[in-house]
């Protein structure tokens, strides 16, 4: 589907086309879908280089690689003339929040509570960009998934299926903040949505609700303090000052998502089957969590995107956890853990064991 001569077809003439491509979307579980011109946007690549000059990114090193690829569809693939964007919803059916209080529970975040989105989702976009090539002989097209330096949260604004919110995370007016995206790069010239406006007002719940204080101003992310970068892509020890605020959550962090006004009117009987919780997954008891060994920890999140982090990164934030639940039970499981082979999963096993000896003595 990656050839190397460029064929472009004018939508102009080609209206049909874009119809039966939202039709063939729609078919294929995509919730949203929306079309913007594969050309560069200096504002969004002003904001991004900003963005990496202050270090917010981290650890993440290929934020930083492949800037010009990620700063314009046309960087990656010069013979890109449109950005079809595209949205799978996984609204959640029940409250993201409900086990705050449930110390004895980890919290996991609902997008990785079901299948991995990366491999439903792109096969979704294979199985559509395949459709089309086969609608427009001759033309091409590159399919992603957030594993390419490309920007699907600001493609998206652009392409009209919704607005990069104070959160940075793209809402939706249908499905709230609740889209896996992807995008499909293709050499055909459709004429492009308009952008959609932002909708998010006064509003700043995103921001009040994080736990961390990730947010320096609306619209921008200090990864560096959030709790979703802390427990999945920081792989040593979480600083110190973090750890409390992380409360039980070990995979991820939904606040700042649960709180947006536009959620209301997210459905779940739109979300893709392969989303829906498993059950196991959905409110796991933190002893069963802090035994796992590598195999059983590769068993349990087989098909999950938990399971790329690794048991040994896990089992650190399931005892951050478990050093913030106060629960006496939990202190057979935890000092078992000072020993781990693990450096990092030791040092955390020791804090938790202090912790919870100075809430239970």
């Amino acid at each position: 589907m990656n050839g190397s001569n460029p064929r472009v077809v004018n939508d102009g003439a080609s209206t049909t086309l874009r119809d039966r491509l939202v039709a063939q979307a729609q078919a294929e579980g995509f919730a949203a879908i929306g079309i913007a011109p594969a050309v560069s946007d200096p504002a969004r690549a002003e904001r991004l280089g900003q963005w990496l000059e202050a270090g917010a990114h981290g650890s993440m090193e290929w934020m930083a690689t492949r800037v010009a690829e990620r700063a314009a569809p046309e960087g990656l693939w010069p013979a890109a003339r449109s950005v079809i964007a595209l949205g799978v919803s996984y609204a959640p059916g029940a409250d993201p929040l409900a086990l705050q209080s449930r110390h004895d529970r980890g919290r996991i975040s609902v997008y990785a509570q079901g299948r991995d989105y990366h491999d439903t989702v792109k096969k979704a976009l294979k199985r559509l960009a395949r459709w089309l090539v086969a609608e427009e002989p001759g033309a091409e097209v590159k399919v992603f998934v957030d594993t390419a330096p490309v920007m699907e949260k600001p493609l998206g604004e652009a392409a009209g299926i919704g607005w990069q919110g104070k959160h940075t995370n793209l809402v939706s007016r249908a499905h709230g903040s609740w889209l896996f995206l992807g995008a499909i790069y293709t050499t055909i010239d459709f004429v492009p949505d308009e952008p959609h406006p932002d909708r998010c007002g006064s509003c700043r719940r995103c921001q009040d609700a994080c736990p961390t204080n990730a947010f320096p101003a609306p619209y921008r992310l200090d990864a560096r303090r959030c709790i979703s970068y802390l427990t999945i892509e920081h792989a040593g020890p979480i600083p110190h000052e973090f750890r409390a605020a992380i409360g039980n959550r070990i995979y991820g962090c939904d606040d700042c998502l649960a709180v947006c006004p536009w959620n209301r009117f997210a459905e779940a009987a739109a979300t893709n089957r392969a989303f829906l919780p498993r059950a196991e997954l959905a409110a796991p008891r933190l002893d069963e969590l802090l035994a796992l060994d590598d195999a059983g920890f590769r068993r349990l999140f087989s098909g999950s995107p938990i399971k790329r982090i690794g048991r040994n990164r896990f089992v650190r934030n399931c005892l951050i956890a478990a050093g913030n639940a106060g629960d006496s039970s939990l202190r057979d499981a935890v000092q078992r853990l000072r020993g781990d082979a693990d450096p990092v999963v030791a040092e955390a096993a020791t804090w938790a064991a202090d912790a919870l000896a100075r809430a239970c003595p």
